[in-house]
């Protein structure tokens, strides 16, 4: 959480415990192949594949155009930031899916994905016969912490992060605020007690804790 972030939970009066429940790392991957469109689902695979390409060696075989879909606003200023131009974003997978449908039905895709990335996409492709090809640029290994103590809420940004808390700790009587429609759906194993931001941002998220601790505090 950066320091503005932090200050948007210090200004809305509320009591921050910070850990990094998911370690992420960048691998290296080669593909073969040549595809018209890039396909991003979280900034972890956009900086996998800037590195890639800066250390790019002969064994890097395929040939990708410069172009991209993805989800999330900020994915898609980091791709920009990074030379590919943005032809279509979304705020989740499902909703990206169904422009990809409408307006890209006859495009080649390289989706560049963690290791425990969502089945969505990569069914919608084989289900219309989309070409595809997937490689794996970073992954994502839990980091379980056990807490004695109970949270009135807390902040989720992925679902292994609700996996990662659930290994040690119980979530059931807890309020979950989610970044997202499959982080919420990963807490509604565990609990009943969801909320999910508006917009798929850190700080939307911090500021729907604001709202349900405002509205806790004076039902």
């Amino acid at each position: 959480m950066s320091l503005a972030q932090k200050e948007l939970v210090l200004h809305g009066n509320l009591g921050l415990v910070e850990y990094d429940a998911i370690h992420i790392r960048l691998v290296d991957f080669n593909f073969n192949g040549q595809y018209d469109c890039l396909v991003f689902t979280s900034q972890n695979a956009v900086l996998s594949y800037v590195r890639r390409k800066k250390l790019a060696t002969p064994t890097l075989k395929g040939t990708v155009g410069n172009r991209a879909v993805c989800v999330g606003e900020k994915t898609a200023l980091l791709l920009e930031r990074n030379g590919v131009e943005v032809l279509a974003s979304a705020a989740n997978a499902k909703t990206l899916g169904q422009l990809i449908l409408e307006k890209f039905p006859d495009t080649s895709f390289l989706f560049v994905c963690g290791n425990l990335r969502r089945e969505y996409l990569p069914c919608l492709f084989q289900k219309h016969n989309i070409r595809y090809k997937e490689v794996v640029a970073y992954e994502t290994t839990l980091r379980p912490r056990l807490f004695k103590r109970k949270f009135d809420a807390i902040l989720f940004y992925s679902p292994s992060g609700v996996q990662s808390y659930v290994a040690l700790n119980a979530l059931a009587n807890t309020t979950a605020v989610c970044i997202g429609p499959t982080t919420l759906a990963e807490a509604k194993k565990y609990t009943h007690k969801v909320i999910q931001a508006t917009k798929p941002t850190v700080e939307n998220v911090i500021v729907q804790a604001v709202k349900y601790s405002s509205t806790a505090k004076n039902p």
